[in-house]
């Protein structure tokens, strides 16, 4: 994990600090999923802010993994205050990205 970044373009989900423990599955599986990017964290107590530099993959197995339990990770976007780039969403997974690689 890492607190600081360079200017690079940063991407990925805001989530609200209502739920300390969602926030912080999300921060382990977001690290999880993208072993090869840096991971920026800014927590701001009522937000908290997790981006890695031009695309941030989360999966339901790596959240569900880290939560101990069954979350449909669509519902994640309850949870979300925001999010940096652009999105695309499926059953077992969110991207954000800054452009398309496929």
């Amino acid at each position: 994990m890492t607190n600081t970044h360079s200017a690079a373009k940063l991407v990925g989900p805001v989530i609200r600090g209502f739920d300390p423990a969602l926030a912080e599955a999300v921060m382990a599986a977001v690290e999880r999923d993208n072993p090869d990017l840096p991971v920026t964290i800014d927590d701001q107590g009522g937000y908290v802010r997790i981006h890695t530099p031009g695309r941030c993959v989360l999966t339901r197995a790596t959240l569900e993994d880290e939560l101990g339990y069954t979350y449909p990770i669509t519902q994640l976007e309850q949870a979300l205050a925001s999010f940096s780039g652009r999105v695309l969403t499926s059953d077992d997974s969110i991207e954000w990205y800054l452009e398309r690689t496929n």
